[in-house]
């Protein structure tokens, strides 16, 4: 497929990795020929890259399956899910989970994205809700704009929240940027 055809949330294959399209922009800087500058994700090692593409190029969409899967438990072995259409137990290592771990609660349903019938990443969905085990409690004073105060949640995830959340309630998070959405 053609570098201009290249989407945000798109999965393409990068040399012999996988990346997430995060960002991607049009740019035509002066009299200069048209590029397109997009932020890459590397789904295996969270690492970004930053890919400059001329409208010519060609980018190899990765061709991936899915499947859904609920979040049982973490062990010694590794973080153990279910598939959801055959109850099938799989059992992934703390590297292929990543930074997902710091999202994971026991029951939640997540996409396992397969290439070639092996397990590469997991999707997690858009926002999750976790329950807030650590916070102190908010200082009114002189502030100006969103004054915010660390909290720390079940799964061990340290967050910024507004003052006015108090320590035991569950609060929304946004996967992809690790940031506070509202109250669940």
């Amino acid at each position: 497929m053609k570098a201009s055809e290249l989407k945000k949330g798109m999965i393409i294959k990068h040399g012999n990795d996988f990346f997430m399209c995060i960002d991607m922009e049009h740019r035509t800087p002066g009299n200069l020929r048209a590029i397109y500058q997009a932020t890459l994700k590397n789904i295996l090692t969270g690492k970004m890259l930053n890919q400059r593409y001329s409208p010519s190029d060609t980018v190899e969409k990765a061709d991936l399956e899915s499947k859904k899967v609920q979040y049982m438990y973490r062990d010694h072995s590794g973080f153990n899910f279910m598939d959801n259409s055959t109850y099938e137990n799989l059992t992934l290592s703390d590297d292929l989970v990543g930074s997902a771990k710091d999202y994971m609660k026991e029951n939640l349903e997540v996409e396992l994205l397969y290439y070639e019938h092996n397990p590469i990443a997991i999707e997690l969905p858009v926002s999750v809700a976790l329950k807030i085990t650590e916070s102190a409690p908010g200082a009114k004073g002189d502030t100006s704009g969103k004054a915010t105060k660390p909290a720390k949640l079940e799964t061990g995830l340290t967050i910024n929240v507004p003052l006015f959340i108090d320590e035991g309630e569950t609060v929304l998070i946004d996967t992809r940027t690790g940031d506070y959405l509202g109250r669940a």
